[in-house]
């Protein structure tokens, strides 16, 4: 009853020729190829049902929900936390070029009241909070120096100094981040440097939607980089398998053709060393000619043979 089951759920991929590749394609980050399927049915039926129960990733169906669920979380706790690091690291900046201007030039008492009130502030703020005790600390834990956050606390500025502090940071921070957007902006589309203020803003409005969907083209291409290098994986160690078959099957028509032909060379070396030994012969037989010339005369070797005759016959009869 289950191999019947695992078999149903099988027959959702259909039944044609590329059954295996998307039973491969549900599982890319497994090293796998169409024969490990072809040639395994219980583990191509396996893989066939899980397809049913888990996502590329490996992840079931509920745990992906429970996954998803987190990371809004971790997402919108992550952006509350990016609004006010975004904003502290805006007033660093802020002061950082208050500095710079009262190095280079005289400014007005107005501003330096501000950022005075506005770098004390954040000291003490960030002070309070290292001597604050977490959910996750000992409160027991016995403090620096003895202080308490509300030691370092009544070191703040003035109330008139605050008061007048947050009715001028506002603007200020803002021209400070309209100044940053359009460097931003200029950098991203530098035809839009020369622009005027207003331009500028409203090409600002529209900036955020095509940074996100860059950022989808950027992430498009990345999945398709990698299923692309999945599939080149796989398709190399499908072509190396199909390589080494081709070089056993290569070596054994050699081994076999080299059997066939191997008579047929053997007789053309020994007529080839026939040939050679023949020609040997005739030269030795050559040489002994012309020793002979050189050492007797025609009537000396004819004598010579005369006797050679006379002592055949006189040995046969």
């Amino acid at each position: 009853m289950g191999d019947e089951s695992v078999a149903a759920g099988g027959l959702a991929f259909g039944n044609d020729d590329n059954v295996y590749k998307q039973v491969l394609a549900s599982f890319p980050l497994c090293d796998m190829i169409e024969e490990d399927l072809s040639q395994n049915p219980q583990f191509y039926k396996l893989m066939t049902s899980l397809a049913h129960h888990v996502d590329k990733t490996g992840l079931t169906r509920p745990l992906k929900t429970d996954v998803e669920k987190a990371e809004q979380e971790l997402l919108s706790q992550r952006r509350v936390w990016l609004q006010s690091e975004s904003l502290h690291r805006a007033l660093q900046e802020m002061s950082q070029d208050h500095r710079v201007r009262k190095h280079h030039a005289t400014v007005s008492p107005d501003e330096s009241m501000l950022y005075e009130t506005m770098e004390k502030c954040l000291l003490v703020t960030q002070c309070a909070r290292k001597l604050d005790p977490s959910n996750t600390t000992n409160k027991d834990r016995p403090s620096i120096l003895g202080l308490t956050p509300q030691d370092v606390m009544a070191l703040m500025p003035s109330e008139k100094n605050i008061q007048r502090m947050k009715q001028i940071l506002p603007g200020e921070l803002e021209k400070h981040l309209k100044t940053k957007c359009f460097s931003f902006l200029s950098y991203y589309r530098p035809e839009c440097e020369n622009q005027s203020d207003s331009l500028k803003t409203s090409q600002l409005s529209h900036l955020s939607a095509q940074l996100d969907e860059d950022k989808k083209k950027v992430e498009c291409l990345k999945e398709s980089s990698w299923e692309k290098r999945a599939l080149l994986q796989r398709q190399t160690q499908l072509y190396l398998s199909e390589l080494t078959n081709c070089v056993q099957l290569l070596q054994s028509f050699i081994l076999e053709n080299r059997l066939k032909i191997q008579p047929d060379l053997d007789r053309k070396k020994l007529d080839y060393f026939e040939g050679k030994c023949e020609l040997i012969l005739q030269k030795i037989m050559a040489e002994m000619v012309a020793i002979q010339l050189e050492t007797y005369t025609t009537d000396s070797i004819s004598a010579h043979k005369e006797i050679r005759q006379k002592e055949f016959w006189e040995i046969e009869f």
